[in-house]
């Protein structure tokens, strides 16, 4: 004889694929948004103007984990490819990538996955502090990789002059974006996870 119990099971499985589902591509989709969002605000400090974009992107990863955080940066840079104003300045197009702030872009994926890799899956007992921190550092520093690298290229310069121009503005900037990180995502990723794995 069959046990109710079980039979009902593969049936409230089913039954919440699909919400789980609309939950994830919403959430994405708000993420995308967020991070187009702080294209904005930009203030122009050389050939790099501060903005926001880092901080939602490495928000991306620490909410929703590595690979939805990375589907979220994914839609707003492929956004950004088919010409929608959601880069730097309000500014769209793949020849972007071949500015001098092109690398960063490429940044923001990064960042979301490694921030999301560190701080692991959302939800549980919590994510320590120290490894929360780490994840942000390590988040934003993941955006300067490439970033630096392709300044250092695009504009033919040494790896000292684009440090200086490419990086070090942008430290004071990018800690007071990590503090806020830190404060918010502990809650926030608590949400995330109810809303993603019930």
């Amino acid at each position: 004889m069959l046990n109710p119990e079980k039979t009902k099971n593969p049936d409230n499985k089913k039954s919440q694929g699909g919400p789980r589902l609309l939950i994830k591509i919403s959430l994405i989709a708000l993420f995308a948004a967020l991070t187009a969002a702080g294209a904005f605000i930009a203030i122009p400090v050389g050939p790099v103007p501060v903005v926001l974009q880092n901080l939602f992107a490495l928000l991306a990863g620490l909410i929703l984990g590595p690979l939805l955080g990375a589907a979220a940066v994914g839609l707003y840079l492929l956004a950004g490819i088919l010409n929608f104003p959601v880069f730097a300045g309000g500014s769209g197009g793949i020849v972007r990538f071949a500015g001098p702030t092109g690398g960063y872009l490429p940044g923001y994926l990064l960042a979301a996955v490694v921030a999301g890799l560190i701080a692991g899956r959302p939800g549980g007992s919590g994510t320590p502090l120290p490894r929360l921190i780490c994840a942000v550092a390590a988040g934003f520093l993941a955006v300067y990789v490439p970033g630096i690298a392709w300044l250092k290229i695009s504009r033919n310069l040494s790896w000292t002059r684009a440090v200086l121009a490419g990086f070090v503005p942008f430290i004071i900037g990018d800690i007071l974006k990590g503090i806020v990180a830190v404060l918010i995502a502990p809650r926030l990723r608590r949400t995330a996870a109810d809303f993603l794995h019930g």
